[in-house]
């Protein structure tokens, strides 16, 4: 039994994960700014600035130097929602998951209706081991949108660190209901070989997988089918 148990968890562990979704583009400025005074004006342009400069140094990998431009912003506007949103995403590819958690919190707290910040966050929570705060994310995020498949998928990915295979499983097909991706297919084969031995169901999801383009799963259909 124990030897099984460890066979199943390095099988798991070869399972993608879901990524952290695309940054956030454009700034929140006023829309009459013919009737604010010159220095918010120079405030609200100096926003603008620093959000543009800080997506562009996301985008070439200056991680550090986004976090501090997308700090900028925030102390000029302390509620613009998507430059915490934007400084969580920069953190997160650095590996800071509880400073992402913290950001992505304040960009809830400014707009209880982000979508993309309870899915990162979940992605982020998952990245500390905190499952069951991250299944409650991607909830409120299916709440919010319940055709969001990022949010089932995560979700299912994370029912699976909990052992709550059905549940994965459940979710994995939702996802794949609202539009159909190799990594849902591909993690579902594996869970319904690997624990519950349906291997004619297993690889049906690898073959499709397959045919979306996710070449890893030929060495599934290669070993079990």
């Amino acid at each position: 039994m124990k030897k099984r148990t460890a066979f199943i968890g390095a099988i798991l562990s070869l399972i993608p994960f879901g990524q952290p979704l695309l940054i956030k583009t454009g700034v929140v400025l006023s829309t009459t700014s013919f009737m604010i005074s010159l220095p918010e004006k120079v405030n609200a342009e100096s926003a603008y600035f620093y959000f543009n400069s800080a997506i562009e140094k996301g985008k070439r990998g200056d991680y550090y130097g986004a976090i501090s431009d997308y700090t900028k912003v925030i102390e000029i506007n302390p509620n613009n929602g998507s430059a915490y949103f934007n400084r969580g995403w920069n953190k997160q590819k650095l590996k800071d998951y509880y400073g992402a958690i913290s950001d992505y919190t304040n960009a809830i707290d400014i707009d209880p209706k982000d979508l993309d910040a309870y899915i990162n966050r979940g992605v982020s929570k998952r990245n500390v081991k905190d499952y069951n705060g991250a299944i409650s994310d991607y909830t409120k995020a299916i709440e919010i949108d319940p055709n969001n498949d990022d949010a089932y998928y995560n979700r299912g990915i994370s029912k699976e660190k909990l052992n709550d295979y059905y549940g994965a499983i459940s979710d994995y097909t939702k996802a794949i209901e609202i539009r159909p991706a190799a990594d849902a297919y591909l993690n579902r084969g594996i869970i319904k070989e690997t624990i519950i031995g349906d291997q004619e169901g297993a690889c049906a999801d690898w073959r499709k997988s397959i045919s979306l383009g996710l070449e890893d799963a030929a060495k599934w259909i290669r070993d079990r089918c």
